[in-house]
């Protein structure tokens, strides 16, 4: 495999790795359904203000969703259409072979 390929597929490998943590994937899911705000994702997902927070400025670095300020309150949203895209594309896999997903030995999904 060349460098050039090396290189793509790392950074490839990258942002999948950041779809591949579950708060992460949630966050960018609920997205999906328009704009929310911390405290929107903390009451759905039930994790703390700062793990949220943390997890929402990885996915703001990356380009994976950005941000409206309004008052005192910050508006998040997925940053493209592309993200979109991926993620309903996403659930239409999942719902092709997400069964042998989940019994897949190599990625035994913890219970």
């Amino acid at each position: 495999m060349g460098t050039e390929v090396q290189s793509d597929v790392a950074v490839a490998a990258h942002m999948f790795r950041g779809f591949g943590d579950p708060t992460r994937l949630a966050i960018l899911t609920e997205l999906l359904g328009g704009e929310r705000r911390v405290v929107d994702l903390v009451e759905k997902l039930g994790c703390s203000q700062s793990n949220v927070s943390g997890h929402l400025a990885c996915l703001k670095d990356c380009g994976l969703i950005t941000d409206r300020p309004e008052g005192r309150s910050v508006h998040y949203r997925l940053a493209t259409t592309a993200v979109v895209d991926l993620l309903r594309q996403a659930e239409t896999l999942l719902g092709e072979i997400g069964e042998r997903v989940e019994l897949c030995e190599n990625y035994r999904m913890p219970r």
